[in-house]
């Protein structure tokens, strides 16, 4: 008896391992990323996220352990546009190994937002947009079915699933921004990675540094927000996960000296996701997050619990 328990939990963890090694090895740069692989993938893919919570993508750049891990994987998938612009030599060496696809690049080129900084370049912050997110979700369903076309059906099958879910934030979010007086809809932020949130919702949006976290902040243009903010009589400005305070502080001091008093409206996922097992750790999580903290600060009546009655700390 106690010779075919032993022999059954080998078997087991035979059959266990057996199954992870048939599935997809996909290493994503980005937890957004990462988050649309696993969504798509289900039990087929292991997914690895190269930056986690906090982690600035323009500036970030590869470790010995991510070329490992790399080198390790099936398929890589990075979000491309400039997003994670100190990686591009790394992307193009292990691109003759192995297959590296830039998601992002599948949003249409008519869709995308110009990088006023750089001439010629996309603004790369396209998941501000549930509905824009949902080219690069088809991009990553196809990358992974090219990987693994035995598992085609399935990938499809979730992605379907999946841009329901989509829409349906995308109409939180038209909701939310009619809920916000008209005065008040505009959006103060560390660096300007708000910009397809403004376009798609009818939103104004400044931000401090430019599209990369990598320009400067200069007193003129910290000068000019707080003009903004006294004259527009705005009551809230908003912090960034992945990108310092400094700044945002700096506009709360002015405005104050100017006589006017603006509030820390929340922090704000921009360039990163929320901690791994939390719901503000998936794309459908750190979206409703942002949604209702804007709307909130900005003078929505919303439900604290956000959408679906599951963000954290709102009890």
């Amino acid at each position: 008896m106690l010779l075919r328990t032993a022999l059954a939990a080998v078997l087991a963890v035979f059959m266990a391992s057996a199954a992870s090694a048939e599935r997809l090895k996909v290493l994503a740069t980005t937890g957004m990323i990462a988050d649309a692989a696993r969504v798509v993938g289900g039990d087929h893919v292991t997914v690895t996220a190269l930056m986690g919570p906090g982690i600035d993508p323009h500036a970030y750049r590869p470790t010995r352990s991510d070329i490992a891990a790399a080198l390790r994987a099936d398929l890589v998938l990075h979000h491309g546009l400039n997003l994670e612009a100190q990686m591009t030599d790394f992307f193009d060496g292990l691109s003759s190994r192995i297959p590296v696809v830039a998601v992002g690049e599948g949003v249409p080129t008519a869709y995308r937002l110009a990088d006023p900084e750089y001439p010629g370049q996309s603004d790369p912050h396209v998941w501000m947009a549930p509905l824009l997110w949902a080219h690069v979700v088809r991009t990553v369903e196809a990358a992974m079915a090219e990987a693994a076309p035995e598992h085609a059906e399935a990938f499809s099958a979730a992605r379907t699933a999946y841009e329901a879910d989509l829409e349906a934030l995308e109409t939180y979010a038209q909701e939310v921004v009619a809920a916000v007086p008209e005065p008040s809809r505009v959006l103060v932020t560390a660096h300007d990675a708000f910009g397809y949130f403004g376009s798609t919702f009818g939103f104004e949006v400044e931000g401090i540094q430019g599209i990369s976290t990598e320009s400067e902040a200069g007193l003129q243009r910290i000068g000019a927000l707080v003009e903004l903010l006294v004259s527009r009589k705005i009551p809230a400005v908003f912090v960034e996960t992945s990108v310092s305070d400094r700044n945002i502080r700096a506009l709360q001091e002015g405005a104050s000296a100017e006589g006017h008093s603006v509030a820390i409206g929340g922090e704000l996922f921009s360039d990163a996701m929320g901690p791994p097992g939390t719901y503000e750790g998936t794309y459908l999580g750190m979206m409703d997050h942002n949604f209702t903290v804007i709307g909130r600060a900005l003078g929505a009546d919303l439900p604290a619990a956000g959408r679906l009655g599951q963000l954290t700390g709102s009890d």
